[in-house]
């Protein structure tokens, strides 16, 4: 077995999908298909299958779990649309992919917003879990989990990325999400809105120069085989949401929505934990493939930061009232934080 199957074999898991058809609320209609855009035999797959288990058992059988790999079911901006209107019963997905129906969720995503993954875990469980919460309802879902992909790195075809200069006129797969093209232009960029399922090929054919990634997805999805050059940057944190359809999700018994609830909350704290384990063993699985990974400098990355700050200015004077609260919110938390004054 190779040392990335042994990586994928351990049960990791971000970036689940779930999803099903409409229907009553009957017992016997309790069947959630559950999809990702990852393939199998990867971390996610394994931890899914987990989730399967645990839901089934504790539900007595009552909600019957149907497993879906590589985004048979659609990619992660159709499946968050299908959720929202009703036709299919839920969805896990990328915070940037959510957000393309639930703006607010842009926030999470700002770039060189976290500093590290303590401030992560304090600001996604204290700041901004209640408040998502109450959000979510208004656009016809209901926030279940979080789930984590990391943060994102870059990945490039000719240069390695060592300042913004160097992405300057490159075109980078963007993830479809506004506060993505935004960074992408703040670099000098030019940025490529790109399904995550079809960036394989974009790679492949040169319609794009390289992407940003969770090292832990570009290996699974095997994005970095078509690069040389991987920088950890660590630009964006990059959260995932399991949602479930509002009308769907209220129909169901008082019991069976805390199952499937707490178990997804029972294995984001464990995925958390396991995911940041193995980011050493991935990078080195990257370098055991002949790409050069070069870690910025932390005077590297203030000037990453700097280039960025169009972004998040862009993201106070777009979004609504909502979203620049919850900035608001975050900022206030992160100094908190910082200082100290909170653990």
């Amino acid at each position: 077995m190779s040392r990335l199957a042994r990586l994928a074999a351990t049960g990791l898991v971000l970036l689940v999908v779930a999803t099903g058809l409409g229907g009553s609320a009957r017992a016997e209609d309790h069947v959630m298909k559950i999809a990702t855009v990852a393939p199998d035999n990867t971390p996610w797959s394994e931890l899914l299958k987990k989730y399967k288990k645990a839901v089934e058992e504790k539900s007595g059988g009552r909600i019957k779990v149907k497993v879906f790999l590589g985004g048979t079911l659609g990619d992660e901006n159709e499946s968050v649309i299908k959720c929202k209107r009703g036709q299919i019963q839920a969805v896990g997905a990328s915070t940037g992919a959510m957000a393309s129906q639930i703006p607010e969720v842009n926030v999470v995503e700002i770039p060189y917003l976290f500093r590290n993954f303590g401030e992560v875990d304090y600001v996604i469980d204290n700041v901004l879990t209640k408040p998502i919460e109450e959000i979510f309802p208004q656009y016809g879902l209901v926030f279940g989990f979080w789930s984590e992909n990391g943060f994102r790195q870059l990945g490039t075809k000719d240069k390695q990325a060592k300042k913004p200069a160097d992405l300057k006129g490159k075109k980078m797969r963007s993830q479809e999400s506004s506060i993505h093209l935004d960074m992408w232009k703040a670099f000098g960029a030019s940025p490529v809105p790109i399904p995550p399922t079809e960036v394989l090929t974009a790679l492949q054919t040169g319609t794009v120069d390289g992407f940003d990634q969770a090292v832990l997805y570009a290996i699974a999805a095997s994005w970095y085989k078509s690069v040389k050059y991987f920088t950890v940057s660590n630009h964006i944190y990059q959260a995932a949401i399991i949602a479930f359809n509002k009308e769907w999700f209220e129909k169901l018994p008082p019991d069976l929505q805390k199952i499937l609830v707490d178990e997804g909350r029972t294995l984001q704290a464990k995925g958390r934990k396991a995911v940041r384990k193995i980011i050493p063993d991935l990078l080195a699985v990257l370098q055991g493939e002949n790409i050069q990974v070069y870690e910025l400098t932390d005077a590297e990355k203030k000037v990453f930061e700097q280039a960025s700050l169009p972004a998040r200015s862009s993201f106070r004077k777009t979004q609504g009232k909502k979203a620049v609260g919850l900035l608001d919110a975050v900022e206030k938390g992160l100094s908190d934080f910082r200082a100290g004054k909170v653990k």
